[in-house]
Parts: C-alpha cells; sequence; structure tokens
C-alpha cells in the first residue's frame, strides 16, 4: 500500500476518534495544520470527501464512515500485533502517557522518575498533570493515577502508595497576628485558604479525623486557587491557615517557615493508584513503568 495512504488513514481515523483536529493534535504530537494537509492528501488520493467540516464540528461522510467501519478493525487487529511484538524486545522502548492529579505528579511520580529513567533509557514519559476527571480512553492515555475513590469503572488498579497524610499549618506571622486555633470550630474566626475541584468547581470542604471520628465542614475562605503548590505559596506569604500534604510541608516546618497547628485533627488521603483499561494491551515500556510505580 501507498505509505502516504496508510498513513493518511491513521490520520482519518484518529481525527474521528478524537472529535477535532485540535484533539487530535494534542494526542498525536502533530500539529493541526500538518493533520488537515495529510487528510486533504488522502482525500485526494482516493477521489472522494471523507470529513464534513466546520468550524465547529466535523463528522465523517457517509463514504468516510463505510471506510471508517471497515478501518478500525483493521487498525486495532495492527496495534495487538505490534504489542505482541513490543512484549518480546530485549528492553523496553517508547512512550508512556500518563494522566494524574498534583499530588500523585509531584510527589510520587516525579521522585521515582530518576531511578526509571536510568534503567530504561528508551522509554520517555509524557505526564499531564490534571486535577480533574478525566477518560483515559478517549484521551489516549495509558493509564491515570488518582485516590482510590475517584478511579474509574471497569479499570485494572495497582495501589502505588500508602495514605498521603496531611497536616494543618500557618506561618509563624499569621499566627502572632491572629493566635494558634485549637479546634476546628477555631477556624471560624480564622482566614482560610481553600482548594477549588477541578471537575465540579466546588470548593473542598475541610476534613478532620481525631480518635476514629471524621468530620468535614465548611470554612470562611480568604485566598481560593486549584493548585496545591499556589495554597503553600500562600500559606507561606502570611495569607491563611491551610491544608497540606506532609511531603509538600516538611521542609518549611523543619526551617520554621510554617508551624503546624491543630496537631491530631489531620486525617489522610486514601492511597494512590495507577489504573488503565483492561482490554488494552500493556507495551513492555508501559509494564516497566508500572513496576516502577509499584515499588514503593
Amino acid at each position: 500500500m501507498d505509505r502516504e495512504v496508510w498513513s493518511g488513514l491513521a490520520v482519518f481515523a484518529e481525527i474521528v476518534d478524537a472529535g477535532s483536529f485540535a484533539a487530535a493534535a494534542k494526542r498525536s504530537g502533530i500539529s493541526p495544520s500538518a493533520l488537515s494537509h495529510a487528510l486533504r492528501n488522502l482525500e485526494t488520493r482516493l477521489d472522494i470527501r471523507l470529513l464534513n467540516r466546520t468550524t465547529r464540528s466535523l463528522a465523517p461522510t457517509e463514504a468516510g464512515q463505510v471506510l471508517l467501519t471497515k478501518l478500525q478493525p483493521a487498525m486495532t487487529s495492527v496495534e495487538d500485533i505490534l504489542g505482541e511484538l513490543d512484549s518480546v524486545r530485549s528492553r523496553p522502548v517508547g512512550r508512556v502517557r500518563v494522566n494524574a492529579h498534583k499530588p500523585a505528579a509531584a510527589y510520587l511520580i516525579l521522585p521515582r522518575l530518576p531511578n526509571f529513567s536510568r534503567d530504561h533509557p528508551d522509554v520517555s514519559i509524557d505526564l499531564t498533570v490534571d486535577d480533574g476527571l478525566v477518560d483515559i480512553v478517549a484521551e489516549r492515555f495509558d493509564c491515570g493515577v488518582r485516590h482510590d475513590k475517584a478511579l474509574q469503572a471497569d479499570m485494572v488498579s495497582v495501589r502505588i502508595s500508602e495514605p498521603l497524610k496531611l497536616v494543618f499549618v500557618a506561618s509563624p506571622e499569621y499566627l502572632d497576628l491572629n493566635g494558634n486555633p485549637m479546634n476546628p470550630e477555631d477556624l471560624g474566626s480564622h482566614r482560610c485558604i481553600s482548594f477549588r475541584h477541578a471537575t465540579s468547581g466546588a470548593l473542598h470542604r475541610w476534613e478532620f479525623e481525631r480518635d476514629g471520628a471524621r468530620s468535614d465542614r465548611a470554612v470562611p475562605t480568604s485566598f481560593v486557587t486549584n493548585d496545591i503548590d499556589i495554597m503553600r505559596d500562600a500559606a507561606l506569604r502570611g495569607l491563611g491557615v491551610c491544608c497540606l500534604l506532609m511531603a509538600q510541608a516538611a521542609a518549611h516546618l523543619r526551617s520554621g517557615d510554617l508551624v503546624e497547628i491543630l496537631s491530631g485533627w489531620a486525617p489522610a488521603l486514601p492511597p494512590c493508584h495507577v489504573y488503565y483499561p483492561s482490554k488494552r494491551q500493556p507495551t513492555a515500556a508501559f509494564q516497566a513503568f508500572l513496576k516502577a510505580m509499584r515499588d514503593f
């Protein structure tokens, strides 16, 4: 088969599956203009229009849908064959696309990558940090990393952490001006730094745990962000009381730039899991990544 026709067919299938040129470009790492050029070239060679395009949407033409119906099983078969070949390589090669929320990306995945890169120099990691809920199948990620309560259905999941310890903190300057809260009820008279969830847009309700009893409450908010590192920086600048991962706060607690408050009231986040589709053939590169994450 003509090489350009074959590559054009792959581009056509990717564009339709992604739903737009922009989404297909994001998945494949190829510019939208290059994808558009490849599709036009395919339509010219086949002498038939495959996509109906407007500024807001696209859909296969009748001929395009017929082609796609025949093409998709063939593409799946090729991917399966390549996956089988990949499994017998002498060493893993390729790219692993990972979607993880910020706590896992910064404090679980990144610290394990230096050893992984040393052991597997031919594997590249494409890490997307996203605190929302993502369809990893639709977005063509090899895996996602979330707390076990946020895992998608019909996925294989592998735990990669213990529960993540939290800590309530504030700067010494803030506490000098506002006093030290002794229990959660005292937060009603304090300025609090809060997190906004990416998917729902809702403010996170602060959680507390003591003697096995867990509770949550809304707190008066003076600063809101959707980034946990900005929360830490806001606390360092004296903007208020904050709840952070212990991994985020530990160095600042040792230096004295932050002070632990409400000791004994901080809960822990559930363990994090790598999750991936059960129906997808894992590549050798992904299996190596999974092993590196699992060995904690």
